[in-house]
């Protein structure tokens, strides 16, 4: 990578973690992604029970393969073949994990984090019932200020995500948000976290890299 466009990102991603620090958040700036990786098996023993939310972030990153190597318990909804009963199941289980790991849809360089659902486990267990939760986000998720990270999440996540899981949306055809009325339209619920949750410990992973949607 250009020299130039790094240090563009390193001082991007440095100025945002130090406005999640200063809303209470625990933020740390990493280069790679494989740093990230480190960074949460830091923090996660063998008798773990792992919470995962819905992030292809996560899975880019590779720790769900190595955390069900040590033997720690994955609560993963998106596990194949599971009913719905079951999937509803589990997204509940995960928002009583030990550790919830997820991403942020869209980060504020002004320290706030950005996310909507169109079911609400993700956002809840972000905000309240794990013991910790870590978030990981690639500069291509910090944003200038909310409003530009609502259009972050219609515009540029959600039309990918919803193509990705063949949802009769318009904006998997169009590549936009029209907002919809769609009976599987998946951005029902916004959740705007201007300040780290009283009672959740919340640690928040900037990378250096392009992650995700």
């Amino acid at each position: 990578m250009d020299a130039n466009k790094t240090w563009w990102i390193e001082q991007r991603c440095q100025k945002t973690v130090e406005k999640l620090k200063a809303h209470d958040f625990d933020a740390i700036y990493v280069r790679t992604k494989e740093e990230a990786v480190d960074e949460i098996l830091k923090l996660v023993t063998p008798n773990t029970r792992v919470g995962v939310g819905g992030s292809i972030t996560l899975r880019e990153l590779g720790v769900l393969d190595q955390l069900k190597a040590k033997g720690n318990t994955i609560l993963d909804h998106w596990v194949p073949g599971l009913s719905k009963e079951q999937s509803i199941e589990i997204r509940k289980a995960e928002m009583t994990s030990d550790l919830f790991l997820s991403s942020s849809n869209a980060i504020t360089v002004n320290g706030e984090l950005v996310n909507i659902d169109g079911i609400g486990n993700r956002v809840n267990a972000m905000t309240f019932g794990p013991k910790k939760v870590i978030l990981v986000a690639g500069y291509n998720k910090i944003v200038g200020n909310v409003e530009d990270a609502i259009k972050r999440v219609r515009d540029v996540a959600t039309p990918p995500n919803a193509r990705r899981l063949n949802m009769e949306v318009p904006c998997a055809k169009l590549g936009g948000c029209v907002d919809c009325n769609a009976p599987h339209r998946a951005c029902r619920i916004i959740v705007i976290h201007e300040r780290k949750p009283q009672f959740t410990d919340v640690l928040v992973i900037v990378v250096g890299e392009e992650l995700g949607y």
